[in-house]
C-alpha cells in the first residue's frame, strides 16, 4: 500500500510512526511547506519506507499532481485545505481521511458524496480523537440499543503535572485549540439539533488518580456529524472538554474581554488582531513538553429488549514510544482509518461520516494491538 502523510508536525510525525508499523505499507510519502520537517518525520521509520518532499497544501495542481499513485492519503496539515485536498483526492481516485475539527468545512468535504461514489472512493472527514475516534467509540456503544435518551462525550488532553496560570499545556496547534473554545458547540436537544455557546455548562468529573476532580464544558467540533446521523435514536447528546478546575472560566475571561476576537483593534497607531496576539502569548507562555495524558469517557443511558441500560466506553492513555499521549490518540485512529481504506476493510464509497463508515469492533481491535486501553462497562 502506498500512502500519503500531508502535513508533517506533531501529528504527521506519529502518523507516519503508524504507518510504518505494517508491513503490507510499502511507501510512505510525507508532504510539508517545510522540507526538513518532512525529512524529520521520514527519517524516523525504516531506511527507504518513507520519502519526504516539499507541498504547498494550497496549491491545487501541486496537490494533484503528488496525489496520483496514493492508494490512501491523509490531511494532517490545516483544517483550512481539507476542503481542497478531499476534492483532489476525488479526482484522481485517492481514498482520503483528515484530522478535520471545523464542522463547515467537514460540511463541504460530505457534499462530495456523489462524486466521491463516481470515483469509487471513500472520503472520511474528522479523524483525529473528538472529533474522530469517539464518533466511533458512540457507534460502537449505540450498535444494539433500541433507544437512547442521553449521550455524554467527554474528552480531554492533560499535562500529568499541570502548572501555570491554565494548568494547561500545548499538545497541538494553538489555531485548534481557540477555535474549539470559539465556534459554537452542536448537541442534540430532545432529538433537534441545537446550537450552545463554547465555554458554558460547565460539570465536575472524576478520573482515577493522578487526576481525581475535574471539570467538562461545552466546546466546538466534538460531535461532528453525530447529531445529524442519530438524531432519531437519540434524544440528547453533547460533547465537553475535560480540563483541570477553573481552566474554563480563564478562558471565558479571554473571550469576553475579545481578546480571541479577530475584529482588527487599534493599538498605537496600527491595527491588531486580538486572536492572533493571544495564541502567540499561549504559544510563548504555554508549556509544550512533559508528560501528558487524554482522558476519554462516552456514557451512554438507553434501553435494549426492554430493559435500561447504561454503557461506559472510558480510556486513560500515556505517551509512549517517543510519542505523546496526545499524538497517539489522535494520528493513531487516522492512521487505522486509512489503512482500512487502503485495504478494503472499509468497502463503502462516497463521502461519510467515520460512525457509518468505520467497523467499531475492528477498529477497537486496531487500538488494542497498540496498547491504547479502551474499558467497557455496562450496568
Amino acid at each position: 500500500m502506498k500512502m500519503l502523510v500531508i502535513g508533517a508536525g506533531k501529528m504527521g510525525g506519529a502518523l507516519v510512526h503508524d504507518l510504518a508499523a505494517n508491513p503490507r505499507v510499502t511507501r510512505i510519502t510525507v508532504a510539508d511547506r517545510d522540507l526538513d520537517l518532512a525529512r524529520k518525520a521520514a527519517s524516523r521509520v525504516r531506511d527507504g519506507l518513507a520519502v519526504a518532499t516539499s507541498l504547498d497544501a494550497g496549491d491545487e495542481r501541486a496537490v494533484a499532481a503528488l496525489m496520483a499513485g496514493h492508494q490512501a492519503a491523509v490531511g494532517a496539515a490545516d483544517y483550512r485545505f481539507n476542503e481542497l485536498l478531499a476534492r483532489q483526492a476525488i479526482a484522481n481516485r485517492v481514498h482520503f481521511c483528515d484530522l478535520g475539527g471545523n464542522n463547515t468545512v467537514v460540511n463541504k468535504e460530505l457534499a462530495m458524496d456523489a462524486a466521491a461514489k463516481d470515483a469509487g472512493v471513500t472520503i472520511i472527514p474528522d479523524c483525529g480523537l473528538a472529533p474522530g475516534m469517539a464518533s466511533v467509540l458512540v457507534a460502537h456503544g449505540l450498535r444494539d440499543l433500541d433507544s437512547v435518551e442521553h449521550v455524554a462525550i467527554r474528552v480531554g488532553g492533560l499535562p500529568v503535572q499541570p502548572s501555570g496560570p491554565l494548568r494547561y499545556q500545548l499538545v497541538f496547534s494553538v489555531r485548534g485549540l481557540t477555535n474549539e473554545y470559539l465556534e459554537p458547540a452542536v448537541v442534540l436537544r430532545n432529538h433537534q439539533p441545537a446550537t450552545v455557546a463554547s465555554l458554558t455548562e460547565v460539570e465536575q468529573l472524576e478520573f482515577p488518580a493522578p487526576f481525581g476532580m475535574l471539570e467538562a464544558f461545552q466546546t466546538s467540533g466534538g460531535t461532528s456529524t453525530l447529531p445529524a446521523t442519530y438524531r432519531e435514536k437519540v434524544r440528547n447528546l453533547d460533547y465537553k472538554t475535560i480540563r483541570y478546575p477553573g481552566h474554563c472560566a480563564q478562558m471565558k475571561l479571554l473571550a469576553d474581554l475579545g481578546l480571541l476576537s479577530e475584529r482588527p483593534l487599534p493599538v498605537g497607531g496600527r491595527d491588531v488582531v486580538p486572536r492572533e496576539l493571544t495564541e502567540a502569548a499561549l504559544v510563548r507562555h504555554l508549556p509544550n513538553e512533559g508528560p501528558d495524558a487524554v482522558l476519554v469517557r462516552v456514557s451512554i443511558h438507553g434501553t435494549a429488549a426492554g430493559r435500561a441500560v447504561r454503557r461506559r466506553i472510558q480510556c486513560v492513555e500515556y505517551g509512549a514510544a517517543g510519542l505523546t499521549a496526545m499524538m497517539r490518540m489522535t494520528a493513531f485512529p487516522a492512521s487505522i482509518i486509512a489503512q482500512m481504506m487502503a485495504d478494503g476493510t472499509i468497502s463503502r464509497r462516497g463521502a461519510v461520516p467515520q460512525e457509518l463508515a468505520v467497523p467499531s469492533a475492528a477498529f477497537l481491535a486496531e487500538l488494542r494491538k497498540r496498547d491504547i486501553g479502551v474499558v467497557e462497562s455496562e450496568e
